[in-house]
């Protein structure tokens, strides 16, 4: 009997059905495509513990920014021993879960990624839920579209456990969780594969959308489950699916859930939305149907550290508590505030005064989010104001000076949300060696022209310390690819919570 070990043993390859389709088939295009979507979010947050991400799976030119997001939340150096796919069958009908423990790899235009065998057949044997049904597996695109932003991504993608998830028995949904929830490690990574709502209007559909993503951000599989269902109930025209992934996010949420008490278990798990689109913004003449995408993800608390109030130093020992990135949000909503409302109180900007980190100068960006997508970003460079004040400044600029945006209405204020980018105090150095790719920003400085980097551009870019600088030098402060050398130098680290 021939084994997958032996030299002479046929492999079992599941061919890239959808290329040319959903995406690129050309493998040089491919790249370019995916390539330049990830740029989109060069210089979006990632987070160091991400359990899972849900990403849209519809041709690239629709949600394809919108799954770039989530890929680009994911820890830039974290060895993940194996990738758990989650998806919707959209052509069969399985009552239950059918993982793929056959293939021994899937194709793409870009390579193969090899399938781990032995996780897949762990779980067929753990609970007969679980079964191989090749037809749920041969034509579905929702797991096959993910893989080439892992392999754009992380060059050696780890062994990957695609699973098509199609019952809408409760019970069985909780024992497949309950199967899975052992993966639940800084080992394994999660992606679970779903578009949002289909055919509505494009009005139609941010509202839709938008309750849907407020009830899986609470990580409640109730309230989920009932907001789809009242999403239904609603009568809106065209309205198919509030979600076609609805059976593997219920799967997740259940993950998620705190067994004893049987409810999300917040103290370990947060659920974060990303970004936010749907068809309409891309095509503008079809907004009469439209698709809606979400990126989300979840983040594992616990494992951010030690229980302590410290977070980790970065260069001069530079640090924020909890309780200091607390007061920074809570500053930034009441410049807001006060702006809409001169009588609003400010107890944290007065508070913030006793806390000398917030009175150290250095720069920060204030980014604001409405639904998922931006609503205004504005940031400073520098070290000539104290912390707590630049982000009262940047809060009030966001919300009120980004030309890009309309001042924001007292109404919207409660559908915002806050992100800070605090830059450590940028510190002069006298030569490159001074430089660390990925862990320090770069700001370049030659009488009134200058320019930077932030320090995740790095891990998206292959590039050498001379053209990081170069290209900074170029591109960004417009003083031609040799600039750097004559110029002022400084680095810096970002901070974002």
């Amino acid at each position: 009997m021939k084994t997958k070990d032996d030299p002479v043993a046929e492999r079992n390859i599941r061919p890239a059905t959808q290329a040319y389709r959903f995406y690129e088939g050309n493998p040089d295009i491919l790249r370019r495509e995916v390539d330049s979507l990830l740029a989109l979010h060069a210089h979006d947050t990632s987070y160091d513990h991400v359990a899972a991400i849900i990403v849209p799976h519809a041709g690239y030119e629709y949600s394809g920014h919108v799954a770039a997001a989530a890929y680009m939340a994911l820890p830039k150096k974290r060895p993940y021993k194996r990738i758990i796919l989650l998806g919707p069958s959209h052509y069969e009908w399985l009552d239950g879960a059918s993982v793929n423990s056959e293939a021994d790899a899937y194709a793409t235009p870009l390579g193969e990624v090899e399938v781990d065998r032995q996780t897949a057949r762990q779980l067929t044997d753990a609970d007969s839920v679980f079964r191989y049904q090749p037809k749920a597996h041969d034509r579905e695109h929702c797991i096959e579209v993910q893989l080439p932003f892992l392999q754009r991504l992380m060059g050696e993608v780890p062994p990957i456990v695609p699973i098509i998830i199609s019952t809408n028995d409760y019970t069985k949904l909780q024992r497949i969780a309950h199967a899975l929830r052992p993966y639940l490690n800084d080992e394994t990574l999660f992606i679970i594969s779903s578009d949002f709502s289909h055919y509505p209007s494009y009005q139609d559909a941010k509202k839709i959308d938008a309750r849907t993503a407020e009830a899986l951000k609470s990580g409640d599989v109730e309230r989920l489950i009932a907001t789809l269902e009242s999403n239904q109930r609603q009568g809106i025209r065209n309205l198919s699916t509030s979600a076609c992934g609805e059976y593997p996010i219920i799967t997740l949420l259940l993950m998620l859930q705190d067994e004893a008490k049987g409810q999300f278990d917040a103290d370990r798990y947060q659920v974060k939305h990303l970004l936010y689109q749907n068809s309409g913004d891309i095509e503008r003449s079809h907004r009469d149907r439209v698709v809606g995408y979400h990126a989300f993800a979840v983040l594992r608390k616990e494992a951010e550290g030690p229980a302590t109030d410290k977070e980790a130093k970065t260069d001069g020992e530079f640090t924020l508590t909890k309780e200091e990135k607390r007061l920074l949000k809570q500053i930034a909503e009441e410049s807001i505030r006060s702006a809409l409302d001169s009588t609003a109180a400010t107890p944290a900007t007065h508070e913030a005064a006793q806390h000398p980190t917030l009175l150290r100068r250095c720069g920060a960006f204030v980014s604001l989010h409405k639904h998922g997508r931006l609503r205004g970003c504005i940031g400073h460079f520098g070290e000539d104001v104290p912390l707590k004040d630049i982000v009262w400044e940047m809060a009030r600029a966001a919300a009120f000076e980004d030309p890009r945006f309309p001042e924001l209405t007292a109404g919207e204020l409660k559908s915002i949300d806050i992100e800070i980018s605090v830059l450590t105090p940028m510190r002069r150095i006298q030569s490159i060696d001074e430089f660390q790719l990925h862990r320090h920003g770069i700001y370049i400085r030659k009488g009134r022209r200058s320019g930077t980097f932030l320090p995740q551009v790095a891990d998206e870019v292959d590039w050498t310390k001379e053209e990081f600088l170069g290209h900074c030098s170029r591109d960004k402060a417009g003083l031609g690819w040799d600039g750097w050398r004559d110029a002022e130098l400084y680095v810096y680290e970002a901070i974002v919570f």
